[in-house]
């Protein structure tokens, strides 16, 4: 009998193939890449910037997105804007500023980009060295991020503590090395280009007027207690006439049912209403503007004027974005969100908040520093459009033009909050345009998408609120015996 021989065959459920083994091997260094540059862009986002203070401004310093591209701008958030800047960095990785604090001090024509002080270099020097700073931070929490990966990897395989601390060395180490790389090859020439920075303006152009408006001739109004400044809906345009108005005061729309008139009434105050219907920050406010047959001179300088008013009301921004014509083509539009219009909303929110800058630090550099108070825009359309579907204006439509007038509200607000200023927003809730007692002017009334009488009262009342408010705070409490 001849003899069998049997040979034992491999268990597939025991035995790894060596192609699999190669696969493993080869993946390990590719997730290790993918880790690293993962946690770079994580950290970049989430590492806080860095605040720097020079020239009377705080801006905060940090990195944007990486760019691919040799070169090209930074980023400047203005009051919840993102610009590019006129400068280009060299380098893929580049600067993130963002402006969050105005005052006005001796440097007031500096930070104008207006002036050569001794002292135009601080705001470069500081850049650069929170770029730096900036660049620390987000090392160590983009190593951290690394850490922590790599220690929920070494747990769930179970490794030995010095195995898992060798581990956590070399991945702490390769993401340093990653940082290094980034931020010493591949944005080099920021920290110099940096330096070159003397102003905001500098980065972004000059808005509005690039100088300090002087004061109008004329007398001293030193009985006048507040001004209101603005457009359209600071002068009341639609409403009862004044008593007795003056060629201005109907060129400019100016009512006796005007939010000034009715805080005058109210405190028993001299208050000057300068708001002018078209008027923007530029041609306006710091600028003259054309009124009928007549030049109204810029409002600022009108407002100094009266050097005893304690309280400055604002009104403007609608005319800046051309809201009117805005409104008009949704309405006539089949659709009104489109590229082409949001890009043209966009490029005229820009230029706005260049100019509101301009706007805020002249009132920040004002004697006396009286109270000022930034009105926001009432929400016109309300849930109800029913009233608006034969002006070709549905719930849609309201919607789009209500999400951009918020973005006008967020820019006037961050800008306020930047001047150390005070932001209203008055609420029409339950008397939007379609209620049954509107604050709004309709559209076959004389100021379509305008305050009411009633609705300027409740604009007053809003900013009787802060006023109220503001005199609280800026009264010290005193103590019990």
């Amino acid at each position: 009998m001849s003899s069998v021989r049997i040979t034992p065959v491999a268990d597939p459920t025991t035995t790894t193939p060596s192609w699999r083994k190669w696969a493993v091997r080869a993946a390990i260094p590719v997730a290790g890449v993918f880790l690293l540059l993962a946690s770079m862009w994580l950290a970049v986002r989430i590492t806080p910037l860095q605040a720097v203070t020079a020239a009377g401004q705080t801006v905060e310093v940090g990195a944007a997105s990486p760019d691919f591209g040799p070169s090209g701008p930074a980023e400047l958030d203005l009051f919840g804007q993102t610009i590019s800047t006129q400068p280009d960095f060299p380098g893929p990785v580049r600067p993130r500023l963002r402006l969050t604090h105005i005052t006005a001090n001796a440097e007031l024509q500096q930070l104008l980009g207006s002036g050569d002080h001794n002292s135009a270099g601080l705001l470069g020097r500081q850049l650069s060295e929170g770029w730096l700073r900036y660049g620390l931070w987000e090392g160590a929490v983009s190593a951290g991020i690394v850490v922590v990966v790599l220690s929920a990897v070494t747990g769930l395989r179970r490794y030995s503590v010095r195995r898992t601390a060798v581990v956590l060395l070399a991945g702490a180490a390769a993401m340093s090395a990653v940082n290094v790389v980034g931020f010493g090859l591949l944005a080099s020439g920021t920290p110099a280009a940096l330096r070159q920075v003397h102003s905001l303006s500098d980065l972004v152009g000059s808005g509005g007027t690039g100088f300090p408006v002087a004061p109008a001739d004329g007398p001293p109004l030193g009985a006048v207690q507040a001004v209101v400044i603005g457009d359209s809906t600071a002068a009341g345009i639609g409403n009862r006439p004044l008593a007795q108005p003056s060629a201005l005061d109907k060129a400019c729309g100016r009512s006796a049912d005007a939010f000034a008139e009715q805080l005058a009434a109210v405190n028993d105050w001299n208050v000057l209403n300068l708001a002018c219907s078209g008027a923007t920050v530029r041609t306006g406010l710091l600028g003259p503007q054309p009124a009928g047959p007549l030049s109204a001179p810029p409002q600022i300088a009108q407002l100094q004027r009266a050097p005893k008013a304690h309280v400055i009301i604002v009104s403007i921004g609608a005319d800046d974005l051309h809201w009117a014509d805005l409104t008009r083509f949704c309405a006539a539009s089949p659709s009104c969100d489109d590229r082409a219009t949001d890009a043209y909303f966009q490029q005229q929110t820009v230029a706005f908040v260049m100019d509101y800058r301009d706007l805020l630090t002249q009132l920040a550099a004002l004697p006396g520093n009286p109270t000022v108070i930034v009105n926001q825009y009432y929400d016109p359309f309300g849930p109800d459009t029913s009233c608006l579907a034969a002006e070709g204006v549905d719930a849609d439509k309201a919607k789009t033009l209500q999400n951009r007038l918020d973005q006008l509200n967020t820019a006037l607000r961050q800008g306020a909050d930047a001047a150390g200023f005070t932001s209203v927003q008055p609420s029409f809730a339950g008397h939007a345009l379609c209620s049954a007692e509107p604050f709004v002017q309709g559209p076959k009334d004389k100021a379509p998408l305008h305050p009411t009488a009633a609705g300027e009262l409740a604009i007053a009342l809003a900013d009787q609120q802060a006023l109220t408010v503001a005199r609280s705070q800026a009264t010290p409490t005193s103590s019990s015996p």
